[in-house]
């Protein structure tokens, strides 16, 4: 049987991959510009990838263009950070029940929650968690469902970069992470899904309190300055 060859990345892919994965361990911080012939110079690349890079991550709302800014990384603020949060609310804990109750492996999510567990720096933690989520929701069944969480994975992997980098928390995560995998793997679909979503929920309301919370306590967000920004 012949082998079908491993199809080589193209220089832009091999860019965006790059400046993703520096956008979301927090070495290129929000508000920071990137500058094209910066990174080509960096990446050892024209001026054209780059380029292709940025519009696709601005797609997907990493990073923002504007006329008199240039391209930046996108700011985290509380409204940004409900407005995933909310999406992942509304559908992440439903698509994990239907892959629970479906029976779907989740070979992929136990091997992530190992991996966060050996990570021995920041950004190893945050690829693995963000890894685990992802690994809960894929084998939902539903193509549709997965591709439309898949489509705030980076925007909400940027509002728990930024959260982590003001406030880590990765210990109490990690324990909700193994609960919510340990009920998964009993077959509890329903129990898995309300532990999904009090993860959920509990993590952005730590990070990002509502306005009334936040009057009443101003230390109890430290992912956020005074004027609303991280």
């Amino acid at each position: 049987m012949t082998s079908v060859p491993t199809p080589i990345p193209s220089r832009t892919q091999v860019v965006l991959e790059e400046i993703k994965r520096r956008i979301l361990t927090g070495r290129l911080t929000p508000g920071q510009a990137l500058v094209e012939t910066e990174l080509a110079a960096q990446f050892g690349v024209s001026k054209t990838p780059v380029r292709e890079a940025l519009k696709t991550l601005a797609g997907t709302g990493l990073v923002v263009m504007s006329q008199y800014k240039g391209v930046t990384v996108r700011m985290v603020d509380a409204d940004m950070a409900r407005e995933v949060y909310d999406v992942r609310l509304l559908l992440e804990p439903e698509a994990l029940r239907r892959a629970v109750r479906r029976g779907a492996s989740l070979d992929a999510a136990r091997s992530a929650l190992t991996s966060a567990d050996e990570a021995t720096d920041t950004a190893e933690r945050s690829l693995a968690n963000r890894e685990f989520h992802r690994a809960l929701y894929l084998p939902c069944g539903n193509p549709l469902l997965g591709r439309m969480l898949d489509e705030v994975r980076d925007q909400a992997a940027l509002v728990s970069a930024v959260a982590w980098a003001a406030s880590p928390s990765w210990e109490r995560e990690a324990d909700e992470h193994r609960e919510i995998l340990r009920l998964a793997l009993a077959g509890d679909a329903d129990g898995a899904a309300r532990a999904l979503h009090a993860h959920i929920a509990s993590f952005v309301e730590r990070a990002f309190p509502r306005a009334e919370d936040q009057a009443v306590n101003p230390a109890a967000n430290p992912a956020v300055n005074q004027e609303g920004r991280v």
